[in-house]
């Protein structure tokens, strides 16, 4: 993640965009896009196979691996009238964890105790083609079979975030109906649940009111605006938390890897609302 950091810092530094994509793409894969170290790709001297990843960005790299920091990097940030626009960005880009360490993560051997991916047996938080998803509830169903899951929630976004593509409430009760026809096909083999993902407004309030929410099984409450706005949001996720019907708090940050910081609030406050509501919360990330 370092590594990908100081090539997003020459992004924002280049005059051209031709040059600035080409260090986005290569800090994009090292941050995602493999499986291994770049400390071992470099001792290997194999960083230039990887996709997207030039001479430029591989003498950068060589140099964090080798001395720990990038003085090269330093200089052109110093040097720069794009100074403070890097700066801004490194606060977008804490606790963020690569593809490399998620693997070493979920491959280690854990305490019993410990929940891992095997424990799973489904995903509540779905996006069909019904929104913005790229699968039909169909496809995701058959999917969660082969993993051998026994239940998916499907949870399309509501009207209130048209960019989303979000469902009309019309639309909602025509999907209901496919997911019907698809529990009656699989006969218990995966149950498909009625859920929704519905959008948190400035006042912790939904866009959809009370009785829209109870012709869903559940209700995800997102927050999906003012995720770069200055201040504590503490009273909006309250307010959200405690709306009627709500099952899961879904993103609750909403922040994003070098590009918004998300919503700041005290979020043991907020959890500890949630786990007094029953109310779950999404462990949600962004990091590439």
């Amino acid at each position: 993640m370092a590594a990908a950091g100081l090539l997003h810092d020459l992004a924002t530094l280049q005059s051209s965009e031709r040059s600035s994509l080409g260090y986005k793409r290569a800090a994009k894969v090292l941050a995602s896009g493999i499986d291994r170290s770049v400390i071992d790709l470099v001792e290997e001297g194999t960083l230039r196979d990887v996709p997207f990843v030039g001479a430029s960005s591989e003498r950068i790299v060589d140099e964090l691996v080798r001395t720990g920091k990038s003085a090269s990097v330093t200089a052109a940030v110093v040097g720069s009238s794009k100074r403070s626009d890097v700066e801004k960005h490194r606060t977008f880009r804490r606790a963020y964890l690569s593809r490399h360490a998620m693997r070493l993560v979920l491959d280690a051997a854990l305490p019993a105790s410990v929940v891992s991916t095997k424990h799973y047996l489904g995903d509540l938080q779905m996006h069909s083609t019904w929104s913005d998803g790229a699968e039909p509830i169909a496809g995701l169903a058959e999917g969660a079979l082969a993993l051998g899951w026994k239940r998916i929630g499907v949870t399309d976004h509501s009207y209130g975030l048209p960019v989303a593509r979000g469902m009309s409430m019309e639309s909602a009760r025509a999907q209901h109906q496919e997911i019907d026809q698809i529990n009656e096909r699989l006969a218990g083999r995966v149950r498909v649940y009625k859920g929704v993902e519905a959008n948190i407004l400035a006042d912790g309030a939904l866009d959809l009111a009370e009785d829209e929410r109870r012709i869903f099984e559940y209700v995800i409450a997102a927050p999906h605006s003012q995720l770069r706005r200055v201040g504590d949001q503490t009273s909006r996720m309250l307010a959200a938390v405690k709306q009627r019907g709500v099952a899961i708090l879904g993103h609750p940050q909403g922040r994003m890897y070098n590009t918004r910081p998300g919503i700041t609030a005290d979020w043991r406050k907020v959890f500890r609302e949630a786990a007094s509501r029953g109310v779950a919360v999404e462990l949600d990330g962004h990091a590439a």
